[in-house]
């Protein structure tokens, strides 16, 4: 069961990953699809790790939301 669930997990991130990453090629840089793929990655990670693991809702969360909005913000800025 608990191979089932983490497939599952993981195939919801690969279904949003390599989509943005196919389309994304064409207009962003290594970087930008990189810090893309993180911000993925956490938004997944997260609620899962809150609602289905029950660890408890950290700051350290919402520190680590604040450090990847900067980098989108750097990344992304003309």
């Amino acid at each position: 069961m608990a191979a089932l669930v983490s497939w599952g997990i993981a195939l919801f991130e690969y279904l949003l990953q390599v989509p943005a990453n196919r389309i994304g090629y064409t207009a962003l840089n290594l970087g930008q699809l990189k810090i893309l793929q993180e911000v993925i990655t956490l938004s997944v990670f997260v609620p899962f790790a809150v609602l289905y693991m029950n660890q408890p809702l950290k700051m350290d969360y919402l520190y680590a939301a604040l450090c990847m909005m900067g980098a989108v913000y750097f990344i992304f800025r003309a």
